[in-house]
């Protein structure tokens, strides 16, 4: 890597982790251990929260000096004028980010600066909305000197896909799975057949989207979270995942023929018909708002519109028809936590709506990773996916991008829901993982360097849910 793009995100993960710590501090009480400023007030310090909050303090002149010195290194390295304007933004901000962290250390930071419209801003909002600013301009810094050095802004297609009703292709041989031979033994063909059922259902969402409805029912509700929520939610969740998996194979099959990846699906090869997968996704459909209904009718709704949305607006709307398809259609990932938050407290909540941030924007930093692997696939389907309408240069600065608003939607949940360490480490530690696998993405530039990142945005939240959810229920 180069110099000036590893000391912009090293830069970049240093202000991340103060932010994440600060948090942390504040939510916890940890703060209240050492009001003054630099130093504590009273004299010598013994207390482990008061050590903390003074390490944090002297990490921030470590990362204020790293910032200085990225600035120093680009000064000298001339960058393009929306990097320089970028750092520039950032580095200026640092020292008044500074000077309200001695504000808070020292008045408090519920202290009240102003009332706009009866929302009250308190001092520590804005220290944390500073921290996210300067967060957010090394972060574009960094994505526009990555596409400088790496990058080519004019691979985009001339003339990209307009939908799949569009392509004449014909469909790509099946070499995964063949078509089941019938008759065969009947053991066989039952084995087949279960298998092409439960491949219906798409079992590799089942597991993370049942993990963020979890983490928001046990941030919801902590320790007292009910067993019989718990089992009705996720088991209602991951039939209405089927469902909506399972319907989404049905409008597809078409289009998965085409497509490399997708042309051994159990419509695509005819193991199952389709009067007989729209039976039962209307099976799974009903089975799943029935628990979701057990527990309260909100999450009954909600699962309902979770299907509707995946099935129909995603797949029939959103996918084949704009390149924002990714983006807009991360709402189907986001809905099981507000399901998660709606079960354990009949309402949505702010923390709620926190997790489904985080699960929102974490989808285009996800899934783009997939389009640039299947770049040739998506385009012989005639889907409008990013890297086939813009270009992989331009792929790869958004997913950049999206992962710092990930990272920074996951800091403010610290703020709005009970997290502690836990959480805030491994969310510094795997995000910091995350964004060293963006950044080889942008110099490697191959398949296999966008499956690493796919695979370390898979970690990131997998462990940061599973996190959540002990820092919620044990620590």
């Amino acid at each position: 890597m180069d110099r000036l793009p590893a000391l912009l995100a090293s830069a970049a993960m240093g202000v991340y982790v103060l932010i994440v710590v600060g948090a942390t501090t504040a939510v916890t009480g940890a703060a209240d251990a050492c009001v003054g400023w630099p130093l504590c007030d009273g004299g010598l310090v013994t207390s482990g929260p008061a050590l903390i909050v003074l390490g944090h303090r002297a990490a921030a002149v470590v990362v204020g000096l790293l910032v200085l010195a990225t600035a120093a290194v680009a000064v000298r390295s001339r960058p393009g004028r929306r990097v320089a304007s970028a750092l520039a933004f950032a580095t200026l901000l640092f020292p008044a980010q500074a000077g309200l962290g001695a504000v808070v250390a020292t008045t408090g930071a519920d202290t009240q600066l102003a009332s706009v419209a009866g929302v009250v801003v308190r001092v520590g909002d804005l220290h944390l909305l500073v921290g996210l600013a300067i967060f957010g301009g090394l972060l574009t810094a960094l994505g526009w000197e990555l596409e400088h050095r790496t990058g080519d802004p004019d691979d985009a297609p001339t003339d990209p896909p307009t939908g799949p009703d569009t392509v004449e292709t014909d469909p790509v041989e099946t070499t995964a799975r063949a078509v089941p031979d019938w008759t065969a033994a009947p053991l066989g063909r039952a084995r087949l057949t279960v298998a092409a059922y439960y491949r219906l259902m798409k079992p590799r969402l089942m597991w993370l989207l049942c993990l963020v409805a979890a983490a928001a029912m046990a941030l919801a509700a902590g320790p007292s979270l009910s067993v019989r929520t718990v089992l009705l939610t996720l088991v209602g969740g991951a039939l209405s995942i089927g469902a909506s998996g399972t319907f989404n194979h049905v409008l597809e099959r078409d289009v998965d023929r085409r497509m490399q990846r997708t042309s051994d699906r159990p419509l695509a090869v005819d193991l199952v018909s389709v009067p007989k997968a729209v039976a039962f996704g209307l099976l799974l459909s009903a089975v799943s708002l029935s628990l979701f209904a057990a527990v309260n009718l909100l999450a009954a709704a909600l699962g309902l519109v979770a299907i509707l949305f995946y099935s129909v607006v995603y797949t029939l709307v959103l996918k084949p028809n704009t390149v924002q398809n990714t983006v807009i259609g991360g709402a189907a990932g986001a809905l099981p936590a507000l399901i998660g938050w709606a079960a354990v407290t009949g309402e949505i909540g702010l923390g709620g709506v926190g997790v489904a941030a985080v699960i929102f924007l974490w989808t285009p930093a996800h899934f783009y990773n997939l389009a640039l692997a299947y770049e040739d696939d998506y385009e012989r389907a005639g889907f409008p996916m990013l890297p086939v309408v813009r270009g992989q240069t331009t792929t790869r600065r958004h997913i950049l991008w999206y992962l710092g608003a990930t990272l920074a939607a996951a800091a403010v949940l610290v703020g709005l829901t009970p997290l502690d360490t836990l959480y805030a480490a491994t969310g510094a530690v795997l995000g910091a993982v995350f964004l060293w696998a963006v950044v080889r993405l942008h110099y490697e530039r191959d398949e296999s360097a966008a499956f690493r990142a796919f695979h370390a945005s898979n970690a990131y939240l997998g462990t940061l849910l599973l996190a959540a959810v002990v820092d919620s229920l044990v620590v």
